[in-house]
């Protein structure tokens, strides 16, 4: 059959018009291949599409398997494999697909022309079956041609009568992947709008997340799951620089969150390396990649992994893995899931600027406090104190001067504790002890600026020494959530915060538990519950639970947030 002339339209009936004067029975199933050849470009889904191409070559050549192979571009890998009579059970014990750049598929790819082969095992080029794959011998396979250049390869094996695959199945063959050709570039086309559309959505997403006030945790937990969602990945996993370097774990949308939340990958990693030097990583099979270090990796295959830059610094990275077996990323999703990381370290920069403005404000207030204690009520202390001793020594009653002498005492106490606060407000924060107990203390403290009362506290047993570092670090998290709810919404005169180091949940495991009841207004019908999910996908993702109820105003006026997780 001669080549098609690049003149001619796409149409399936031109193309076909040189079968004429070929053998009766390739004339005779001239209606077949037209009709096949139309069903092949009906749709613009590519997957779909590609289905359709392996199922009409198989119907068209008598064939017991076919399939399609298709790269991005020359040179590449393949990025698309779909086969056609092949289970799924053994699909899947294959493996991993052809990369297409050995064997009879890279032959295929690389000389551009048509294999066909009685006994494709006797082929020097046949580099052999992989594991569990079905035992086949006959082979007929084309190259796929996009605009003159080769982009993929379609193939039958094992024709159903035993026989050999003869000249008339090279033919129709042929005919359709000329036509496969220009259906892929269709669906590729539309794939690729489809695909950057969504992209662009998740960005609004990231964007409206920062913009609608949720705190910096929340922000990147939807940075994580729009970065699942938009690549189809397996997990989408924020990590931020470590203190001790390397990079940890702060946010992950997938099936089990809470096995990796924390986890530190070591600045030994080269991976780790490269994402601090702000370099784009791309491994095709994570598993087996040897950059990977740890075990966390076992489970994947594609994967990308990407900086998040702004201004020129690293502020932490994105990753984003496929299960193993799952088709490569194209180099489309690759620069979409960059551009996606681009808003990501925009949405970290504001979220950081964001939190240096409230500690600025936190510092400020505590500074005002400790001029106010010092310069005001310890001096009426003091006056107070004076007045109380003069009384004192003029009342002739032993029971009077006893008393004011208490008094005078609990003054001394007083201005002692006032001063003990005093010097605590002036402390930076590295400068005081990282316990769990401290840590509490001093978010109730700096709470009392904006709410202009010091919550009361309380708590119950060895919080330090029973509650990790991971448990510890979210329940700070969940407290400084609940208090700042409280006094943006809250209106209380009122707050007491409880850490329970000796809770138990119902399935007997023990707990640290964290209570905040106040006596404002309560939650309205209606109102907006984003900083509750927050608070229940924290706990969630650590095996635990969150939930509110009533508070400890008149007629359970207020709120009670309960926040637990196991120890």
């Amino acid at each position: 059959m001669p080549e098609p002339d690049p003149k001619d339209s796409p149409g399936a009936a031109r193309r076909t018009g040189g079968l004429r004067g070929l053998s009766a029975e390739l004339t005779a199933r001239v209606p077949q291949l037209l009709e096949a050849t139309r069903s092949v470009g009906t749709g613009l889904e590519l997957h779909s599409t590609l289905d359709r191409i392996c199922e009409t070559a198989a119907e068209l050549a008598h064939a017991r398997y076919a399939a399609i192979g298709v790269v991005e571009g020359p040179g590449d890998s393949l990025c698309d494999f779909i086969t056609h009579g092949v289970p799924d059970e053994v699909r899947q014990a294959i493996g991993r697909p052809p990369d297409g750049h050995t064997g009879l598929l890279g032959a295929l790819i690389e000389e551009g022309v048509p294999i066909r082969l009685e006994d494709l095992e006797a082929d020097p080029r046949f580099a052999g079956f992989p594991a569990a794959h079905p035992r086949m011998r006959t082979f007929l396979g084309v190259p796929i041609r996009v605009q003159g250049k080769i982009f993929g390869n379609l193939y039958v094996m094992e024709k159903r009568d035993g026989g050999v695959f003869g000249d008339d199945e090279l033919h129709m063959l042929r005919v359709l992947a000329t036509e496969a050709g220009i259906a892929i570039t269709l669906a590729r086309t539309y794939e690729d709008a489809r695909q950057r559309g969504k992209w662009i959505d998740g960005s609004v997403a990231v964007t409206t997340a920062l913009l609608s006030g949720g705190d910096a945790d929340e922000a990147l937990a939807v940075v994580a799951e729009q970065a699942r969602r938009l690549a189809d990945a397996a997990a989408g996993i924020v990590l931020l620089p470590a203190a001790a370097g390397g990079l940890e774990i702060v946010a992950v949308a997938g099936d089990k969150p809470s096995a990796s939340l924390g986890v530190i990958i070591p600045p030994q990693s080269p991976v780790v390396a490269a994402l601090l030097r702000g370099e784009e990583v791309f491994l095709d099979d994570a598993a087996t990649d040897p950059r990977l270090i740890t075990r966390m990796a076992d489970r994947f295959g594609p994967h990308m992994l990407l900086p998040l830059r702004s201004g020129g610094r690293v502020l932490g990275a994105l990753s984003i893995p496929r299960i193993r077996g799952a088709r490569p990323f194209t180099a489309t999703e690759r620069t979409l899931a960059a551009h996606f990381a681009a808003q990501a370290a925009l949405a970290l920069k504001l979220a950081e600027t964001q939190r240096d403005r409230e500690q600025l404000v936190v510092y400020e207030g505590r500074d005002r406090i400790a001029r106010d204690l010092h310069d005001l009520v310890i001096q009426r202390l003091f006056a107070t104190g004076i007045m109380l001793e003069g009384a004192q020594r003029c009342s002739p009653v032993a029971a009077v001067q006893a008393g004011i002498g208490r008094a005078v005492a609990e003054l001394d106490v007083t201005i002692q504790e006032i001063r003990t606060a005093i010097f605590a407000l002036q402390q930076e924060p590295a400068e005081a002890p990282s316990g769990l107990r401290t840590r509490v203390l001093r978010e109730i403290n700096m709470a009392a600026v904006p709410l202009g009362f010091a919550p009361s506290h309380r708590f119950l047993g060895p919080v330090d020494s029973l509650v990790g570092e991971l448990a510890g670090k979210n329940l700070i998290a969940a407290l400084r959530e609940t208090l700042s709810n409280t006094f943006r919404h809250a209106n209380a005169s009122r707050v007491e915060v409880e850490v329970d180091a000796t809770a138990v949940l119902p399935d007997g495991r023990d707990a640290v538990r964290l209570t905040v009841v106040d006596d404002g207004v309560g939650i309205p019908e209606g109102g907006r519950r984003s900083g509750l999910r927050n608070l229940a996908r924290r706990a969630e993702s650590l095996g635990g639970a969150s939930w509110f109820g009533p508070g400890a105003g008149q007629d359970s006026g207020g709120t009670t947030v309960t926040w637990q997780v196991p120890l």
